[in-house]
């Protein structure tokens, strides 16, 4: 047996349920299903005694995840909507803090009667950054809902903060005032080779 166990890799080649797991790394941890059913299950390595995972509700898209590649990091929002007011100010107050924690992704195929064929097979692994929420106005009978974002990044950077894009003495000096590796930056630009000061 490798990675993927034989049944599932059988399952995958034809017409089959697909079943996703999402865990983050609180204190104490959040297991979710993307289903309408709670599922006794877990993540071989994390999870080695297993636990519940949650059902979520209904799927409506997973965005695109990407590894880190080159050092650059690839950001992604996992987010549950159509929460009434009242709920998500009470989901908000009682969040464990997030930001850091390990998030993991998984998947397995699930059988004829909705139940999984293996343990979680995790596919994708990030770091929580940040929460955020959006709310929708009220029109005609409709009522207002929430909508409730967790941002999680491939790698070890949150996006809290940008990034730098550029490099100059400044920006440096900023950081460490008495460093002054960046001090001949601008003159790279010109095209001058600058003579490096020796220290």
């Amino acid at each position: 047996m490798g990675w993927v166990p034989d049944n599932v890799i059988a399952a995958l080649r034809q017409s089959h349920q697909l079943g996703l797991f999402l865990r983050i790394d609180t204190d104490p941890a959040l297991h979710m299903y993307f289903g309408v059913n709670d599922i006794p299950l877990g993540f071989d390595s994390i999870d080695p005694d297993g636990t519940v995972y949650l059902g979520g509700g209904r799927l409506q898209g997973v965005p695109t995840l990407e590894v880190l590649v080159n050092g650059t990091s690839d950001s992604v929002e996992f987010s549950i909507s159509g929460i009434d007011p009242a709920t998500g100010a009470k989901m908000i107050d009682s969040l464990p803090a997030v930001r850091g924690c390990a998030v993991q992704m998984g998947l397995t195929t699930l059988d004829d009667y909705f139940q999984p064929m293996s343990a979680i097979i995790p596919i994708w692994n990030g770091s929580a950054s940040h929460i955020g929420e959006t709310g929708s106005v009220a029109q005609g009978t409709a009522s207002a809902t929430l909508t409730l974002s967790l941002a999680v990044v491939a790698g070890e950077n949150t996006r809290s903060r940008a990034a730098r894009s550029v490099w100059s003495s400044a920006h440096q000096k900023a950081l460490s005032p008495t460093d002054r590796f960046c001090d001949a930056t601008a003159r790279l630009a010109r095209g001058v080779s600058p003579v490096w000061p020796n220290y």
